[in-house]
């Protein structure tokens, strides 16, 4: 029985380390967009590179993670809501790593950015980054509490990401149209853009996996 008893603990307490570690990722993978941003608003190269430096944190902790998972799998076989929980925190792992890849993506193009005549003022870049990064963080919030309400809310926000970049697309296409000479710089910061309605898609994306998590059905091909 004593046996029986130490086994469970420690199982649990292997659940809540991959908790922690998730929830330490998403800080990790959210302070690294703000910077991100932070780098291109104020044209600072030397913070873009350690934004992209920091990426082997989070490269290093996606690994951590996912040999965690897999020897739970592995040495303790879980069953029903405990293997959702395992498989739900392997995918959100993925997802939480891509978003730092995205986060690099950003600062490169910072430093580009960084060394031409400024093309416009950034407006909705720092409102979409705010969206995100508040996505991410309720996303993991749902993750650690199993609420549904909060996933779903994410799902919500997607929405407005996807106005915002088709928003800058036309905005920054009109001033190709008129100049070519910004056709290079406008090309760039689309691609910023882009890099953070994918962020929101990955967002979504821990959002569905919790769905899955708390009532055990997938919702992520359904339709918008």
């Amino acid at each position: 029985m004593e046996q029986t008893k130490h086994t469970s603990s420690q199982y649990e307490m292997e659940l809540q380390d991959i908790r922690d570690k998730l929830i330490y990722l998403g800080a990790l993978t959210e302070k690294a967009i703000e910077l991100a941003m932070q780098s291109l608003l104020e044209r600072d190269s030397k913070l873009a590179r350690n934004v992209i430096d920091s990426d082997a944190e989070i490269d290093r902790l996606d690994e951590e993670l996912e040999l965690m998972c897999i020897n739970v799998l592995a040495l303790r076989q879980p069953a029903a809501k405990d293997l959702r929980f395992i498989t739900t925190a392997i995918k959100i792992n993925g997802h939480l790593e891509r978003i730092g890849d995205m986060a690099v993506n950003i600062a490169e193009k910072a430093i580009i950015l960084a060394q031409e005549t400024q093309l416009k003022p950034y407006i909705d870049l720092p409102r979409m980054t705010e969206i995100v990064r508040n996505m991410i963080k309720e996303s993991i919030d749902s993750f650690v509490n199993e609420d549904l309400v909060i996933a779903q809310n994410v799902t919500l926000q997607e929405d407005m990401v996807d106005k915002l970049n088709e928003q800058i697309f036309r905005e920054l296409l009109t001033f190709m149209m008129e100049d070519p000479r910004t056709i290079h710089r406008a090309t760039i910061i689309m691609q910023i853009s882009k890099n953070l309605e994918r962020i929101a898609d990955h967002a979504k994306g821990i959002a569905d996996m919790v769905i899955y998590l708390v009532t055990g059905k997938s919702v992520r091909h359904q339709a918008h």
